[in-house]
């Protein structure tokens, strides 16, 4: 019998007669209107970047790493050379296991990236015998043992006499390996037996840094990932009986904690925590692993793809909110890049400046229609005289070369836009309440959402800077310089000597000066009472004052010079930080849906099903599941059909009315006549997909059963979506 069921997932598709052509990813960047030499460009650019991105945050996270893990792998160094030690406290010691307590934070899905890097060092450093596992995977004691020894011993164990733990033999390195039976001693007799053929090894070999019974007894270590999630009598059993081996198997092991470490106080009573020997060792956090992203990533002229304001602000927000994970963070950037080069025909402009200039040259007169009709363009011819504007709304070969005049003004604002961040970042962050934000990228939002100095939090950090002794100024003065230097720009060099004249000048002050200097410096720079009254009401009762004070008498020969740097300062910010909008051809540069981003990013599960059983039409694409007043037809799926009359219903629903007002609906689908006996009527095909909708219903969290009446289930959901 044919129903219209979509729990059957039975689909005919009748097969064209010409063979279609499978579709790669570089053929979703092809535009219609283009071709595939536009599409197939932008997917090159794109994938390029996207490696560089992900090539470089990897580098980057090995480098924040790099201390934590070193100082793992001393430790792992320093636990196995105590065993070979014969004074009385290190026997002492070698009675427990050596146990690092690794506090890595709740960033989790950043984890297997630092253990799979540890796991590497110490395979390439300390010792081969190493062995990661995870508590999902780690259920019961056995499942533990046995994970344990696949991984130190490289073969199958066998577990106890369930049939269901038997798993094939594998095969490495063309031998095969026979099931063993899954207990430390076997573990034991095996680490006896490797390190004895280890010992028998060449004798004029040259050795390492490390003593010959080090050499020759390596350390065993285990890594457990995540700590929280173990079974904690699981943990206890295992922690026992490796206890009782200790002397012959030179255990390490390895705590993963996302939380704190009395998480091991916690699930480790004193009699098992006191068998282990345990170290502290504290990584750095997500929020500084997220402040060195940015910083070498979004905040460089490096990469020719930036994110405007709010798209930024969506990622951070989610980092923030949600997981702490920098990875994540990295995917939601390489996401905005595979958004920006599908939906932007013009970002093949987004590359490296030649590469860039040599793309203008080749533009289609179609992508140079699409470069007339984008607003920062349209701004710059309003801004044309009459003439100008006729010739490049009409010639084609002039508008080329005013577009790669363009793209040179884009890449050196990019290019002194970073330093002078920088350098205002460096002068504002010491200052008391952080006016423009304590992280740079606090800064940077505000200098993409609009003009920072007309903020007034800008007006009153430079008040604050105005009130600062000679000392303190000049120091910010010589970092803004050394930010300034690494650039390699006309301006940047030309800003630098100015800079440079200016210290000179605060140099060269005579001792008369300076020595009235600190009598004046006492009333108008108490920058340092004002770093302990933190109170808004003192500090803007003190700002008051020296406005008073200023006005009242002249002003010394280091209030000049201090007021020209200032000004200096805000003539560079005004000069070089204006928001990317105010640029010519900024789209094909930055991505701006963040609408897009947090879709995807953010995702609600919950109104996408309710979506996908309203409108089902949206979904599988059936015209006769097409409805226009918003209701479900009834040759809808089962399921659609019982969501669509379960909204109909109160807090209760009668299961027996349910049952028949679904009965009716499918009748009416199989075409049976309204006044037939046999509509309405209930038959075990009806009754066993009505079944089946009510518990995919109940999987999904809209109904569950109750107790108050057994022939009802209770609703869980209000509202649509």
């Amino acid at each position: 019998m044919s129903t219209s069921s979509v729990s059957k997932g039975c689909f005919v598709f009748k097969p064209s007669a010409k063979k279609k052509k499978r579709l790669g990813l570089d053929d979703y960047f092809t535009d219609g209107c283009e071709g595939a030499e536009n599409g197939q460009l932008r997917f090159r650019l794109c994938q390029d970047l996207w490696d560089k991105i992900k090539t470089d945050t990897e580098v980057l996270q090995d480098e924040l790493n790099r201390r934590i893990l070193d100082s793992l792998l001393d430790f792992t160094k320093k636990c196995s050379s105590f065993r070979h030690h014969g004074d009385w406290a290190s026997q002492m010691r070698a009675s427990e296991i050596p146990t690092a307590a690794l506090v890595l934070g709740v960033n989790v899905p950043d984890h297997d990236m630092t253990f799979q890097s540890l796991s590497e060092l110490l395979q390439q450093a300390v010792t081969p015998h190493v062995a990661s596992v995870q508590a999902k995977e780690c259920g019961a004691l056995k499942h533990l043992m046995k994970r344990v020894l696949e991984r130190l011993m490289d073969t199958v164990m066998a577990v106890g006499d369930d049939d269901d733990e038997e798993e094939e033999c594998e095969q490495t390195n063309g031998q095969l390996h026979t099931n063993v039976h899954c207990s430390l001693s076997a573990l034991c007799d095996w680490y006896s037996a490797k390190t004895k053929k280890s010992s028998s090894g060449t004798p004029g070999k040259k050795r390492s840094s490390l003593t010959l019974d080090e050499q020759q007894q390596p350390p065993v270590v285990i890594i457990f990932k995540d700590l929280e999630a173990f079974n904690p009598r699981v943990l206890q059993d295992f922690i026992l009986i490796c206890s009782r081996y200790v002397g012959r198997l030179p255990l390490v092991f390895i705590f993963g904690i996302a939380t704190s470490p009395s998480t091991i106080q916690r699930m480790l009573p004193h009699s098992v925590s006191s068998l282990l020997c345990i170290e502290l060792f504290q990584s750095l956090s997500c929020t500084q692993h997220l402040a060195t992203v940015i910083d070498k990533l979004i905040l460089s002229d490096h990469f020719p793809f930036k994110l405007n304001s709010k798209v930024l602000q969506v990622l951070i927000s989610i980092f923030l909110y949600h997981d702490f994970s920098v990875r994540n963070f990295i995917k939601g950037v390489q996401l905005s890049l595979l958004e920006h080069f599908h939906s932007q025909p013009l970002s093949v402009l987004c590359c490296k400046k030649k590469e860039a200039l040599l793309n203008v040259m080749q533009l289609s007169h179609h992508n140079l229609e699409r470069v007339k009709q984008l607003p920062s363009f349209k701004r710059y011819v309003q801004k044309q005289e009459p003439q100008e504007q006729d010739r490049l709304l009409n010639d084609d070969t002039h508008l080329k070369e005013v577009c790669k005049k363009l793209m040179k003004d884009l890449h050196k604002y990019h290019k002194n836009y970073y330093p002078v961040l920088w350098c205002l970042h460096t002068l504002t962050s010491s200052l008391p309440r952080y006016p423009l934000g304590k992280q740079i990228r606090e800064l940077h939002l505000i200098c993409l959402e609009k003009s920072v100095w007309e903020n007034e939090e800008y007006q009153s950090a430079f008040k604050l800077l105005k009130m600062l002794a000679k000392d303190e100024l000049i120091t910010l003065l010589q970092r803004c310089a050394e930010v300034l230097q690494r650039v390699k720009s006309k301006k940047m060099k030309n800003a630098v000597v100015q800079l440079e004249e200016l210290l000179s000048k605060f140099k060269q002050l005579d001792t008369a000066a300076e020595t009235a200097l600190v009598v004046e410096e006492s009333i108008t720079s108490p920058v340092k009472n004002l770093q302990k009254k933190t109170d808004l009401f003192q500090l803007q009762k003190t700002l008051l004052e020296m406005n008073e004070s200023r006005r009242a008498k002249k002003l010394s020969p280091f209030e000049v010079l201090r007021n020209e740097a200032l000004e200096f300062i805000d003539d560079l910010v005004k000069s070089h930080l204006s928001p990317p909008e105010a640029q010519t051809l900024s789209e094909v540069c930055y991505y701006s849906s963040s609408a897009t981003v947090r879709r995807h990013l953010n995702a609600t599960p919950r109104t996408c099903i309710q979506a996908a059983l309203s409108s089902p039409f949206y979904y599988l694409q059936n015209e006769s599941l097409k409805t226009e007043d918003g209701s479900v037809s009834n040759a809808a799926p089962d399921i659609c059909i019982t969501y669509k009359l379960h909204l109909e219903c109160g807090r209760l629903i009668n299961l027996y009315d349910w049952l028949e007002a679904y009965t009716t609906v499918v009748s009416a689908a199989e075409g049976n006549d309204s006044d037939s006996d046999h509509i309405g009527k209930v038959d075990d095909v009806k009754h066993a997909r009505f079944i089946r909708a009510v518990s995919e219903l109940e999987f999904l969290g809209f109904i569950k059963s109750t107790k108050q009446k057994t022939d009802h289930v209770a609703r869980l959901t209000w509202g649509g979506c």
